[in-house]
């Protein structure tokens, strides 16, 4: 049976030693009274719920998984799934982040992000039924008219109704330009809709009362492809003037999909029979309203694979310690017993110190970007909003697919450190690999991610986002580069900085000629920038950390966090040669192949 313990120190350190989220948040004015203590307590006892109430619910939860009754067209979840999710509602959660106006705490979405973090190291699907729903209420706060506002809001800011977002169709997959579902106008300004909607994350269940989905579709007289699509809201059961619930709208589970992994959350196959919605946004606008939803999803998702490798790590550490097999090369460590224990051997050190890296540098990278959006959301410099909306835009990508693909090797390395017992459901790990691997597909896949970001958030604008990200990069270099202690951690990073620009502006010149070399090189392009950022984090992480012992600090943690730095940048950073390698190979390796793919 698998544990968890939150991570607090680690969130902590990269708050209130690296970040100094405390001093950034209270310049913005509905954060001015923030203070460490407040943020560390509500971690403290997010982390409580999360071991303790979801956590034990995670293993049985996937054996167990969602029932469809096809008669009625209702979800049962996994058994302990609402009871968690009642107490989740009485303690506030679903609120922590939203706005006062409509019931919300108020709190940091950074707060908020750390949470989740907890939460999914958890239990994953569990945690995606309030995760949606965290979406739909972006969205409708950000485009919904005042009446759906006032009628909905509350409801999703209490967690007493949920949320989710109805995107694709069976022909569709990433393409929603193709989407048929259609929507036709009422005399009384509501709308008729009809189509199928398929992979529905939480789609149906009996954990709330009511679920709102936000559905796109198309108006009769639409535009063909992206530019038709629009935006509604589609509630489970009709809503009453009072908030009291009505009738049963037509829009019903007519399956669930057999996965590979999540089991506990319900991913469902809609149908819509004329069920009755009402538009978010503007006509034939549906798509921006629902980025604002998707966004939200994408670091919710990059959130996941960081709460997953966490918990794996955690657990393969564990064992690694127990675990007696075989003596080590260089003479027998653990005289007092037949075998030493299988955290003597250097591959296994190396798989576990390759997932501690990818979750604490995914930590840093997840912290700093949801500081950022609070900046974005509410910073009153209109300069600061801007300048940080851009940079969280480039970052996103990065966060959905670089910590998606590093969660899955983490998860995969921690299983192979329990050896055949980690292929045993039992112990846990089998079902971090599983759950894990869902999140490099959905919310785009990362080979979507990776040219938007290549695509679209840096040729876009002749790498003017990078380069303002990269200024920080400079300064830390500038400010750094002189400290001979510093040397391992800086040298490479400086280089690797150096080379971005090139590399960027060849791929650019590459893709000008024939855009077909952008998606060659897009998915090795993101991995580089992964490192990149990562590579700055770590170097910041180890700054904080060398300061404190030049301090006189003897804590452990710090020589940790030093250790794991210098791991990670003598044998993860050092993949950013091949990938640019790869990437400059060009593309007719991939596109003059007819013969060998016929």
């Amino acid at each position: 049976m698998p544990t968890y313990t939150p991570p607090l120190r680690d969130m902590q350190f990269v708050m209130h030693e690296v970040l100094n989220v405390v001093d950034e948040l209270t310049s913005i004015p509905r954060h001015a009274d923030i203070d460490a203590d407040t943020l560390n307590a509500v971690l403290e006892e997010g982390g409580k719920f999360a071991s303790e109430v979801i956590q034990p619910i995670n293993l049985s939860g996937d054996s167990e998984g969602c029932v469809l009754d096809k008669t009625t067209h209702e979800v049962k979840a996994p058994a302990g799934f609402k009871d968690a999710y009642a107490k989740y509602v009485e303690g506030g959660w679903a609120a922590l982040s939203c706005d006062p106006e409509y019931g919300g705490q108020g709190l940091p979405f950074v707060v908020n992000q750390c949470v989740y973090e907890m939460l999914n190291g958890a239990n994953q699907a569990w945690t995606m039924y309030p995760g949606l729903s965290h979406g739909a209420y972006e969205a409708l706060h950000a485009h919904g008219t005042d009446e759906q506002k006032k009628k909905y809001l509350p409801k999703l800011t209490s967690g007493e109704w949920t949320g989710t977002m109805c995107l694709t169709e069976p022909h569709c997959g990433t393409d929603l330009g193709l989407l048929r579902t259609k929507a036709e106008p009422q005399a009384d300004g509501t709308y008729k809709i009809t189509g199928n909607k398929i992979f529905i994350s939480a789609g149906e269940h009996d954990m709330a009362p009511n679920i709102l989905h936000l559905v796109l579709a198309r108006l009769p007289d639409a535009p063909k492809g992206s530019k038709g699509i629009s935006l509604f809201l589609v509630p489970k059961f009709h809503v009453n003037d009072d908030c009291s619930l009505g009738a049963r709208n037509p829009i019903f589970c007519t399956g669930l999909e057999h996965k590979m992994g999540i089991h506990g959350n319900a991913t469902a196959q809609l149908s819509l029979d004329g069920a009755v919605g009402t538009l978010v946004g503007e006509p034939n606008k549906g798509l921006p309203a629902m980025f604002v939803m998707m966004n939200a999803a994408r670091l919710g998702v990059g959130n996941q694979s960081l709460g997953l490798t966490e918990v794996a790590y955690q657990n393969a550490l564990a064992y690694a310690k127990e675990r007696l097999q075989m003596r080590s090369l260089s003479g027998t460590k653990a005289k007092d017993k037949e075998a030493d224990p299988i955290i003597v051997h250097p591959d296994v050190r190396k798989m576990l110190l390759t997932a501690k890296a990818y979750a604490e540098g995914g930590r840093a990278m997840s912290i700093y970007t949801a500081m950022l959006l609070d900046k974005a959301l509410y910073h009153p410099d209109e300069k600061v909003r801007k300048d940080s909306e851009e940079v969280v835009g480039l970052l996103t990508p990065i966060i959905k697919a670089f910590l998606t693909d590093n969660g899955f090797a983490a998860t995969n390395h921690a299983m192979q450190v329990f050896g055949g017992h980690g292929y045993i459901h039992e112990t846990g790990m089998e079902q971090f690999v599983r759950d894990a691997r869902i999140n490099m597909i959905y919310e785009g896949t990362n080979t979507v991610q990776s040219l938007d970001l290549l695509g679209r958030k840096i040729l876009g604008n002749q790498g003017a986002t990078l380069k303002k990200f990269g200024k920080q990069i400079e300064a830390l270099i500038a400010e750094e580069g002189v400290n001979e202690k510093m040397s391992e951690f800086i040298n490479p990073l400086a280089y690797l900085a150096d080379q971005m620009t090139k590399f960027t502006t060849e791929i650019g010149f590459k893709g000008f000629v024939n855009a077909d070399e952008v998606g060659g090189a897009s998915v090795d392009y993101l991995r580089v920038a992964g490192h990149l950022v990562f590579g700055y984090f770590f170097a910041r992480m180890a700054s904080v950390a060398l300061k404190k012992q030049a301090e006189g600090s003897t804590n452990p943690f710090y020589t940790a966090k030093l250790q794991t730095a210098r791991f990670y940048f003598a044998r993860l950073f050092p993949e950013t040669a091949s990938l640019m390698r790869t990437a400059r190979s060009g593309v007719a390796n991939l596109l003059e192949t007819d013969e060998a793919l016929a």
